[in-house]
C-alpha cells in the first residue's frame, strides 16, 4: 500500500519471508520521513 501526502510518501508492504510489515517514506529530510513512517505504523498498530 502506498500513501501519498503533498510533500512526502510512505510505503507498506507484508515480507513475504518473515512476519513483518516493511515500511518505507521519503520525505524532505530523514527525520520527516521517520516521523512519518512512525505516525503511519502507530496507525496500523491501532488495527492489530
Amino acid at each position: 500500500m502506498k500513501i501519498d501526502f503533498p510533500d512526502r510518501w510512505v510505503h507498506l508492504r507484508k515480507s513475504n519471508t518473515e512476519p513483518i510489515i516493511r515500511v518505507y517514506a521519503e520525505a524532505a529530510t530523514e527525520e520527516e520521513a521517520q516521523k512519518t513512517a512512525d505516525a503511519v505504523m502507530n496507525e496500523v498498530k491501532k488495527f492489530l
